[in-house]
């Protein structure tokens, strides 16, 4: 009886919402979700999504480029929450990332001593202070 019923049971479908976006949308939510990761202390994958600025191309195609090998199976290994929280905040069920390892990638981030100076005194403007009270220099 139960099989009798489950057969005429017809699915109803359901037409998942395809709009249209722009690629500054996307990197707003992208970097929206990289922040969040930030926040709740998944410091890799935060990392992951913001040492390079993906592109959109086509519609819903979106690629990434990263470093390496390893890299590149970090961020696979949790791109099912990146594409719900693009998918749902984006209304497009179709989109897709494309995962690109360029040995070459050189990341858009510098990381010099000075810039290292910036970004504390920018989380702690008492670091300059302390550089001129016991007389320290950048230089090594």
């Amino acid at each position: 009886m139960l099989e009798e019923s489950s057969r005429n049971y017809v699915k109803p479908t359901t037409t998942l919402p395809t709009e249209s976006f722009t690629e500054t949308e996307m990197l707003l939510h992208w970097n929206k979700y990289a922040q969040r990761l930030g926040e709740k202390g998944f410091r890799i994958m935060e990392s992951l999504l913001l040492i390079n600025d993906p592109k959109l191309e086509g519609e819903s195609r979106i690629t990434l480029e990263l470093p390496n090998e390893g890299s590149k199976l970090d961020f696979e290994g949790q791109i099912h929450g990146l594409l719900g929280h693009l998918k749902g905040h984006l209304h497009n069920h179709d989109i897709t990332i494309d995962v690109i390892v360029n040995e070459s990638f050189e990341s858009k981030r510098s990381f010099n001593d000075q810039d290292r100076y910036n970004r504390l005194m920018e989380i702690n403007p008492n670091i300059e202070l302390l550089r001129t009270t016991f007389g320290l220099d950048l230089q090594s």
